[in-house]
């Protein structure tokens, strides 16, 4: 038996200021339909400084991933997803990055704004892999802005996702746990290393950002007996991410619609047709799901003339 279409989305909503202002203009008929005919659960209520984003808990609940705030070993989910055995081995991400240092903060920048190619990237890799096996760390280039690290370290390695610090100041979501004392250490080493290093001087020739640290995230083991399928069903949608992450609001704003006319009036035609859907909404702080309810008929006749508003709603997210 299935449980139907599920689909996830994030970054449905933001505490920012400007999301806040272009909410109540939003116009999406196809979420107020189909949430007026669901009934939602009680909310997975964080706040906005969890490590884990509430669509990351989501799904890693979905999965039987979740270990704790920033303890998803998703490095070694997504190596068995792929076809190959992480093992008992700790794995995480590694993403070579830019920091924006400012007067009084220091910023994440989006990693595709490197613009980094794989020469270069293979070529930082190699120069900083030696380091990392001096404590027990291995290297392996998975992509330009997306490396494999496997070792003990990373084991037990709290850690936030790039969805969370991108954008922000990077101080606030440093790993500060005595489990991260290697990988702070290994930080500290890699901007003194890459401060001068050939690739970053040809870089900034070329007017290009230097690469000057690297984020760890995903950090951990899989454990025994993990599926490295997703739960069926699922369909988690990206429309709203690349936007928000942005802070381009009426982007956001724009997707969202984009996102009602296609994936979310798809879930509204399977509920007419009698499948049971569930729809998973994710801000910064919460997430909440709706699911059909034992009074479906009564909301399918009911939402026709009483959609719920839908500010409300997003902003509890």
């Amino acid at each position: 038996m299935t449980d139907g279409a599920h689909l996830l989305i994030p970054f449905a909503a933001s505490r920012d200021q400007g999301c806040r202002q272009v909410l109540g203009a939003l116009r999406l008929p196809a979420l107020q339909r189909l949430l007026a005919r669901l009934e939602g659960s009680e909310p997975d209520t964080g706040d906005e400084h969890t490590l884990t984003m509430p669509h990351e808990r989501a799904l890693a609940r979905a999965c039987g991933l979740f270990a704790g705030d920033g303890q998803v070993p998703w490095a070694a989910w997504q190596l068995a997803q792929a076809g190959q055995d992480p093992g008992g081995d700790a794995w995480a991400w590694l993403t070579p990055c830019h920091w924006q240092v400012g007067r009084d903060r220091i910023v994440m920048e989006p990693p595709p704004l490197l613009q980094l190619d794989a020469a270069d990237s293979q070529a930082l890799l190699d120069a900083m892999q030696p380091y990392f096996e001096q404590d027990g760390i291995t290297l392996s280039y998975e992509a330009p802005t997306l490396w494999r690290a496997r070792g003990e370290p990373l084991r037990h390695l709290p850690c936030a996702s790039l969805d969370r610090v991108t954008g922000r100041t990077v101080d606030d979501w440093l790993p500060r746990t005595a489990e991260a004392r290697t990988i702070r250490r290994l930080q500290q080493e890699m901007q003194m290393l890459l401060y001068t290093h050939e690739i970053n001087e040809a870089r900034l020739r070329g007017g290009l950002r230097p690469v000057n640290s690297f984020w760890v995230s995903g950090a951990g083991a899989l454990p025994p007996g993990t599926s490295a399928a997703p739960p069926p069903g699922l369909h988690i949608t990206h429309y709203l991410r690349d936007a928000a992450l942005r802070g381009d609001w009426a982007a956001w704003a724009a997707a969202w619609q984009q996102l009602d006319q296609g994936e979310v009036a798809r879930q509204l035609q399977r509920l007419d047709e009698g499948e049971p859907v569930r729809l998973t909404l994710c801000g910064e702080r919460s997430a909440r799901t709706w699911r059909p309810g034992a009074a479906g008929w009564w909301r399918r006749v009911s939402s026709a003339w009483r959609p719920q508003p839908l500010s409300p709603i997003l902003e509890q997210l």
